[in-house]
């Protein structure tokens, strides 16, 4: 019988050098298994830790462990502007030594969903929204309530892998520009095939969809936006679609799709989580592609891009001269015991359609009308969609325990 060491999971996290949540994540998805006890902790005999340190060892190497079950994914597995993936550990861990009786937290421009995904696993009360309706769509299926056939679902996803692909509105639109031509024919069959499936509940229909976008991001011809399809195509991997991993929680979950400054006038949270699109950048434009085929309304494109015409009701304030009252109407209207800002100081670098719209000094200034102000930094990498070599890259964390 293997000896059991009596470790604590502090010490492993303090050999290892790694936080409780990137061993949480690690776990979770099925990259690393480690025992655990009958009150679900971590049991840390030899064969435990010994994997750990396998694993732990791999990464170092710049090699990435094999995940147990090719045929799911999870909510982060997309390419997405700003994505706060590689910044879980640092919001987790301002979050965890700064701040005390957080139960909800609101995530107001949710974006991928990543943050919110944080809080909802460890079993904390969310508030998520954003704009777009492909984002609302996926936290539907990552973070709603309504029980769902899970059977049945994966027999429809089994399903759409096997559909003909004949001619259809995204072929004709998008094949040979943001998919190849295959994959195009495959996306349209598999958006009419749920269209047609009227005998599911409203989650069942958006975890399809989400399926479906999940496997569009990766066979898209593009460098993970819509702005623009690459000239050569080089993505010609035969689009797959596969079942979401879902996370079942007692904890209350609210999920909206609405502008965020309205929304701050009707909710109230103990921590309210702010990322807003701080550059030129729309969303609703450079994510278009998502949108439509999502929406499904087929309307007429235009331009090399093809982008639908009216792309009126995803503009956001934020992406303009006027981000710096927009921000202002945001912070004064929120009702919580703290704010949390993520931020990047690309104020002045790069190009003009990255730089921020929004100054450090204004974003400061506008936050100490609430309350104590606290500044976190952490070095990271900049995306730009040129060829300007930007150094000394922070992603910042402004922390405000608001007192007015």
């Amino acid at each position: 019988m293997m000896r059991v060491l009596h470790l604590k999971t502090r010490e492993i996290l303090s050999k290892f050098g790694i936080t409780r949540q990137t061993l949480a994540n690690w776990t979770k998805y099925g990259n690393l298994k480690i025992k655990k006890r009958p009150n679900g902790r971590y049991l840390w005999d030899k064969e435990s830790i010994e994997s750990l340190n396998n694993y732990v060892d791999l990464k170092a190497a710049g090699i990435k462990p094999v995940g147990n079950n090719k045929d799911t994914f999870n909510i982060e597995n997309r390419r997405y502007l700003g994505a706060k993936s590689r910044m879980l550990d640092f919001i987790d861990k301002v979050v965890r030594e700064n701040t005390s009786g957080v139960r909800t937290i609101a995530d107001i421009f949710a974006g991928t969903g990543v943050v919110t995904n944080l809080f909802f696993s460890q079993g904390k009360d969310v508030i998520v929204n954003d704009i777009l309706d492909s984002n609302f769509m996926v936290y539907q299926t990552f973070f709603g309530s309504d029980r769902v056939r899970e059977k049945l679902l994966k027999d429809k996803i089994s399903q759409m892998n096997a559909l003909p692909g004949d001619d259809n509105y995204v072929s004709v639109n998008y094949g040979n520009k943001y998919f190849s031509e295959s994959n195009a024919r495959k996306i349209g069959e598999a958006r009419a095939f749920i269209e047609r499936q009227t005998k599911l509940t409203s989650r069942e229909k958006d975890i399809l969809l989400t399926s479906l976008l999940y496997a569009m991001d990766k066979v898209a011809n593009t460098v993970g936006h819509y702005d623009a399809y690459r000239k050569v195509l080089d993505n010609i991997a035969p689009i797959h679609f596969k079942y979401p991993n879902l996370e079942v929680k007692s904890s209350l979950t609210r999920i909206y799709h609405e502008d965020a400054n309205e929304l701050v006038r009707k909710i109230e949270a103990d921590l309210v989580y702010i990322d807003t699109p701080y550059n030129s950048r729309q969303y609703g434009d450079v994510y278009h592609v998502l949108e439509n085929v999502i929406d499904w309304k087929k309307p007429k494109l235009f331009g090399v891009a093809m982008k639908p015409k009216d792309r009126s009701k995803t503009k956001s304030l934020y992406s303009t001269s006027k981000a710096p009252e927009a921000f202002e109407d945001l912070v004064t209207h929120i009702k919580a015991k703290y704010i949390l800002v993520s931020y990047n100081n690309m104020a002045h670098k790069g190009v003009g359609r990255s730089n921020a719209k929004i100054s450090n000094e204004e974003i400061v200034s506008i936050l100490k009308k609430r309350g104590r102000v606290q500044i976190f930094e952490e070095p990271f990498q900049v995306f730009t969609t040129g060829k300007t070599n930007i150094k000394d890259h922070k992603e910042l964390l402004y922390l405000v325990e608001v007192m007015k």
